[in-house]
């Protein structure tokens, strides 16, 4: 039943421009703005703990603007899973330093690519999967029954999707030694097996696989954003060089650089990073999460 509704919500998205669409999930922001609701409580947190350079009215309009844009990534899903390939790729407005993916690929190496929950990131996989060998690391949904849609969705231009286990990651590894590309979403909390580091000041526990597997493969590493443009005009593709320390032998000192290489994707567009994501849920020091205390 949640399979089917979820299914007829994507469809109705489906159906609107990318103006309208974008412009209903614009209004769904902004419900979240007015009201209380943990999205906006979680994104305020975390806005306050990253940026505490930003004063309280500083503060108060980009959790205006960031919750605005979340809704924009909830109502965009529908064109981004359910359009055909070519027309979603048709989004896609220009390309910044494209030139950096046959740069690195020369190096016949393979490829590292790093997605944060930036923009439209899902659009980052379903462009660069139309032209280059992509496998990319996914999470499963906790509602198994939407597994399907959602591989079949991020697949379609391409990619190959492997689960967030041994099997998936030995894929990895595999595509690298092919001399192909292995996409990864590096600003996930890694559970039990991560390393912290900070995160815009703030202790993160961050992944230890991406560290492992550049100083393992010594594959080159990139970083990617979809930034949604205004007025549902469409998408810009972005390429980055990420922090040059990401290729330490060190795992911390390598997982702090991934780090720094995620905030600098994130401050070309601070309002469409997913503010509203625990990242900070588990402390080195056994502290409670800022998410269960009262107030910061």
């Amino acid at each position: 039943m949640r399979y089917q509704l979820f299914r007829f919500i994507l469809k109705a998205l489906a159906l609107l421009p990318l103006r309208i669409n974008l412009g209903v999930g614009a209004i769904i922001g902004w419900l979240l703005y007015v009201l209380p609701n943990d999205l906006k409580r979680t994104t305020l947190i975390n806005l306050r703990l990253c940026l505490p350079e930003y004063d309280q009215q500083q503060q108060a309009a980009m959790l205006r603007q960031t919750l605005i844009e979340t809704g924009k990534s909830l109502t965009e899903l529908g064109p981004v899973w359910m359009w055909p390939k070519r027309k979603i790729l048709r989004t896609i407005k220009k390309v910044e330093n494209l030139v950096l993916v046959s740069e690195a690929l020369q190096q016949n190496k393979g490829l590292i690519m790093l997605t944060p929950h930036l923009g439209c990131w899902e659009l980052t996989c379903l462009y660069f999967a139309n032209s280059f060998p992509l496998t990319s690391l996914y999470r499963p949904p906790r509602e198994s029954s939407i597994e399907n849609l959602l591989t079949n969705a991020r697949e379609r231009t391409g990619a190959t999707l492997v689960p967030t286990n041994t099997s998936g990651v030995k894929s990895l590894y595999a595509a690298i030694n092919r001399k192909e590309v292995a996409g990864i979403l590096p600003d996930q909390d890694a559970g039990e097996s991560g390393v912290y580091a900070p995160f815009f000041g703030v202790d993160a526990n961050t992944v230890k696989l991406i560290p492992r597997l550049i100083n393992k493969t010594g594959a080159p590493v990139l970083m990617v954003f979809a930034k949604r443009l205004p007025r549902g005009q469409g998408y810009n593709i972005h390429f980055m060089q990420p922090d040059e320390n990401i290729y330490s032998t060190d795992l911390k000192e390598a997982a702090a650089a991934m780090n720094r290489s995620v905030e600098q994707c994130i401050r070309q567009q601070i309002s469409q990073y997913q503010w509203s994501y625990k990242r900070f849920k588990r402390n080195a020091d056994g502290e409670a999460s800022p998410y269960q205390q009262p107030d910061l």
